[in-house]
């Protein structure tokens, strides 16, 4: 999955598994192996990378 949150400079995406959605963030795991949480009230565009990461 590719996602697009806001930041204070702008804009910045990740993209990787969704490990998880719960209690108002997503956890996605990027190829490096690091995990970026993603507050949902930050999320400003996600979708499905077809074929995964």
């Amino acid at each position: 999955m590719t996602t697009r949150r806001r930041v204070p400079e702008g804009f910045r995406d990740a993209v990787g598994e969704l490990e998880f959605w719960r209690d108002g963030v997503l956890g996605v795991r990027k190829r490096d192996g690091t995990l970026v949480e993603i507050p949902e009230e930050s999320l400003a565009a996600a979708k499905v990378v077809a074929g995964g990461a």
